[in-house]
C-alpha cells in the first residue's frame, strides 16, 4: 500500500463526507479521539440456509449479499474485532457507540464490546410495529432489534439529553423499548430498477432519537457501514457532522444524492440544551436583579401553602406555629411534608392575574445572561 493511501486523513477530508473502502483501514487513518459518537449496523451474519418463500410461493427478499457472509463465527468475530477496536480509537474519551443487530450477531458484540472495554449503559430493543412474519410457522415471529449503547470507558462522562428523550415521549421517562415501524413506502429508498437499495435500511425515526439521545448540536457521529446514509441524513438534519464509511461504491453513490438534498432544520429547531448544563441561577439572583422583592407572597399551585421572600434569598412560611425558613426548596419539602421539592416548579408568583412558576423568573435571568 503506497504512502498516499496511508496518510492521516484531516477535518476537512472526513467531515460530512462519504469515504468507501474497508471501514476498518479507513478508519485507521481518522484522527485518534475525534468522533463524539459512533452508529454502527454492521453485518448480522444471518446464517440463512436456502431461499424463503411466501405461502402464495413468492420469493422474500431476504438479506443475501455477500457482505453478510462469513465463512465461520470465529472469522465473524474476528472481524468485530478488527472494526470495534479501530472504532473505540477514533472516540473520544467522553464518548459513547450504538451498535445494532438481531439474535444472531448481538451477543458476539456484546461480549467482544466488554472485552474491548466499552461500558455498556443500555441495551435498547427496537420493536417493530410492522415486522416480517415467520412465513415457515417454526418459530416465534422476530418482532424486534437490539441495540446496544456503551460508552468508551466506565469512567466516561458520556452525553445524555435526559430532558429531549422525556418531551419526545410526552414528558415520561424515555424507555429501553422503541415501538417504531420498519422503513417502509415513501422512506424506502429504490434503485433503477424499482427494488430496494439496499435491504437493510434503517427509518430515519430510529436514528433521529438516537442521535437526539446522545449527541449535541455541532458535534461529530461517525458511521462504519454508512450503507444509503440515514445516519447521515438525521445527522444533517439535526444539525451534526457525520462521517460515513462505505465499501460498496453504489450504496455510497445513494447516500450522497440522498444528503445533497436535504436541508438542515433552523438551529432554534434542534438546538435543545438539557437543563442540568443550563447556567445555575440562584434564587437570590432574582431578587438583586429586581424580578422579586423582598415581602413577596409565593403560593402553591393551589394556594394551599404561602412563603415570604427574604433579602437574603430565604422563604419563610406563613400560618404555621414552627418558624420554617430557608431555601425555597427545604421549605417546600417541609410545608408538604415531603423528603424533596423542586422549589423552581413548587413555587408560584402573580403577574398581571396569573399565577406563574418562578422558573420563569430563573429563565428571564438566563436569556439575559445569554444575550451579554
Amino acid at each position: 500500500m503506497s504512502s498516499q493511501k496511508t496518510k492521516p486523513f484531516t477535518d476537512k477530508d472526513v467531515k460530512n463526507k462519504v469515504l468507501t473502502g474497508n471501514c476498518v483501514e479507513l478508519m485507521r487513518r481518522i484522527e485518534s479521539e475525534s468522533v463524539d459518537c459512533i452508529f454502527a449496523d454492521p453485518p448480522y451474519n444471518l446464517q440463512l440456509g436456502g431461499d424463503l418463500h411466501r405461502p402464495n410461493n413468492s420469493k422474500v427478499d431476504a438479506v443475501d449479499n455477500d457482505w453478510d457472509q462469513f465463512d465461520s463465527l470465529k472469522a465473524y468475530d474476528q472481524f468485530t474485532t478488527q472494526w470495534l477496536s479501530a472504532a473505540r480509537d477514533c472516540l473520544k474519551p467522553d464518548g459513547s457507540i450504538w451498535v445494532i443487530g438481531s439474535y444472531h450477531n448481538i451477543f458476539r458484540l456484546g461480549y467482544i464490546l466488554q472485552d474491548l472495554g466499552f461500558w455498556i449503559l443500555n441495551d435498547v430493543i427496537w420493536r417493530k410495529s410492522n415486522p416480517m412474519p415467520n412465513f415457515r410457522g417454526r418459530r416465534f415471529t422476530n418482532a424486534h432489534e437490539t441495540m446496544i449503547w456503551a460508552s468508551k470507558s466506565e469512567k466516561s462522562k458520556y452525553y445524555f439529553n435526559y430532558d429531549s428523550m422525556k418531551a419526545l415521549n410526552e414528558d415520561l421517562q424515555m424507555r429501553s423499548d422503541w415501538y417504531l415501524p420498519l422503513c417502509t413506502g415513501g422512506e424506502r429508498i429504490k434503485g433503477d430498477d424499482g427494488k430496494k437499495a439496499h435491504p437493510t435500511q434503517k427509518p430515519e425515526a430510529l436514528l433521529s432519537r438516537v442521535i437526539q439521545a446522545s449527541t449535541r448540536k455541532g458535534e461529530v457521529i461517525m458511521d462504519p457501514f454508512f450503507g444509503t446514509g440515514t445516519t447521515g441524513a438525521v445527522a444533517k438534519k439535526l444539525g451534526r457532522e457525520f462521517i460515513g464509511l462505505e465499501q460498496d461504491e453504489t450504496y455510497a453513490k445513494v447516500a450522497k444524492t440522498r444528503i445533497d438534498a436535504i436541508d438542515p432544520l433552523k438551529d432554534i429547531l434542534v438546538d435543545v440544551q438539557p437543563k442540568r448544563e443550563k447556567p445555575r441561577i440562584p434564587f437570590g439572583s432574582l431578587i438583586e436583579q429586581g424580578l422579586l422583592k423582598p415581602g413577596a407572597i409565593l403560593t402553591d399551585s393551589k394556594k394551599k401553602h404561602s412563603v415570604t421572600v427574604h433579602a437574603d434569598g430565604s422563604v419563610m412560611a406563613q400560618n404555621r406555629i414552627d418558624d420554617v425558613r430557608g431555601s425555597i426548596h427545604k421549605v417546600g419539602a417541609a410545608v408538604q411534608g415531603a423528603p424533596s421539592c423542586n422549589g423552581w416548579t413548587y413555587w408560584h408568583y402573580e403577574d398581571k392575574g396569573q399565577r406563574l412558576p418562578i422558573d420563569h423568573l430563573r429563565e428571564q435571568v438566563r436569556s439575559q445572561a445569554a444575550q451579554q
